[in-house]
């Protein structure tokens, strides 16, 4: 591993804050798009039917309030502008923190401290969970959902040591190098918008 768990933390951070700067849906979607590729090449899996549903329900919980012009009318439902761009933002902010997150958040992160240590577990979990969200069905909510959370719990009693990987100055130049594209996606989204 070229990269240590708190360098990939750091930079995920950074990451964050640009990506929730940047006003514009069509540079946050970019970004968006940068960020699923930085997850795959963490490793990381990504289930794109899973992805695109996930964004298509957050547009349609969206297009309940309609606001602005009217696009069309299906079923005497009016979809709006306002509510159709505004679903797609919230969509891909929420894609694009998850995709951020996949390739941020590694099983070896810790932090010094009783607080570092607890934040450190709690973004495990919630790494964990999103590797494993394919395994919740709906046909077996709750029998799906108890058997992730035992499977979880199983793994926080007996957890693996992982050797932190050494700091090198070269994978701190890389993912330094490697925002780039996103602070410059954010200034100019802040700049046109």
């Amino acid at each position: 591993m070229m990269f240590r768990s708190r360098d990939l933390f750091g930079t995920g951070l950074l990451m964050t804050g640009a990506f929730l700067a940047n006003p514009s849906t069509l540079f946050r979607s970019i970004q968006c798009l940068f960020f699923c590729a930085y997850a795959l090449l963490m490793g990381k899996k990504i289930n794109l039917f899973i992805t695109l549903s996930v964004m298509t329900g957050i547009m349609i919980f969206n297009l309940l309030v309609p606001y602005g012009k009217v696009l069309a009318e299906v079923w005497g439902f009016p979809i709006t502008q306002g509510a159709l761009l505004g679903g797609l933002h919230r969509a891909v902010t929420m894609e694009g923190l998850i995709m951020l997150s996949k390739a941020s958040i590694r099983r070896d992160l810790r932090f010094p401290g009783s607080f570092g240590a607890l934040l450190g577990e709690s973004l495990l979990i919630f790494q964990r969970i999103l590797d494993r969200k394919g395994r919740i069905t709906r046909k077996s909510l709750i029998e799906s959902v108890d058997a992730l959370m035992l499977e979880l719990s199983a793994e926080q009693e007996c957890p693996a040591e992982i050797a932190p990987a050494p700091r090198t100055d070269r994978g701190i130049l890389i993912l330094g190098a490697a925002s780039l594209p996103i602070f410059g996606l954010t200034g100019i989204g802040l700049f046109l918008g």
